[in-house]
């Protein structure tokens, strides 16, 4: 399974560019609000040192992505361990190959890609963010603005990820 390891990199922007305008111009002055943050309490904030952070920890959200949107990264993993395997020998390999000429194009669309991504979205990170929520005494809208958030982060990169990779 050939897999294009440079659409990890576009990937990680996504999180940057849609925070842009979400925490921007979309829910920047609510969000600023529900954080207790005014415009003056924001300013010195290392930009370069933020994005960079923000970047990587992106590229890392992308590639755990991967065996999420792509269905036949589960027959990859199934089969890693069986003897010959990563020689690229033996009957485990060879079915490898088989499957993988067979249905590696199988829900490879950024529509399905972006599908698992709201889902991963919506049944890992919105129960995360509700329950530190809950415990931070934040409010339904601070869930909201950063729940949403995300389930239209990872959307866009599972779409993405799906498509391309």
């Amino acid at each position: 399974m050939e897999m294009n390891f440079y659409i990890f990199f576009l990937a990680a922007l996504v999180p940057m560019i849609i925070g842009f305008v979400w925490y921007g111009p979309l829910f920047g002055k609510a969000w600023m609000n529900q954080m207790g943050f005014t415009e003056e309490s924001l300013k010195g904030t290392n930009m370069l040192k933020t994005l960079l952070i923000c970047y990587v920890l992106s590229f890392l959200i992308a590639f755990a992505l991967m065996p999420m949107v792509i269905h036949q990264m589960g027959v990859y993993s199934t089969l890693a361990g069986e003897p010959g395997f990563s020689e690229q020998t033996g009957e485990a390999y060879s079915y490898f190959e088989n499957f993988v000429a067979t249905y590696s194009d199988r829900f490879r669309t950024f529509k399905h890609g972006a599908f698992h991504g709201v889902l991963f979205g919506f049944f890992l990170i919105l129960p995360i963010i509700g329950i530190i929520a809950v415990f931070e005494k934040k409010s339904f809208k601070y869930v909201a603005i950063n729940a949403g958030y995300w389930i239209a982060t990872l959307a866009i990169m599972g779409g993405i990820i799906c498509q391309w990779v």
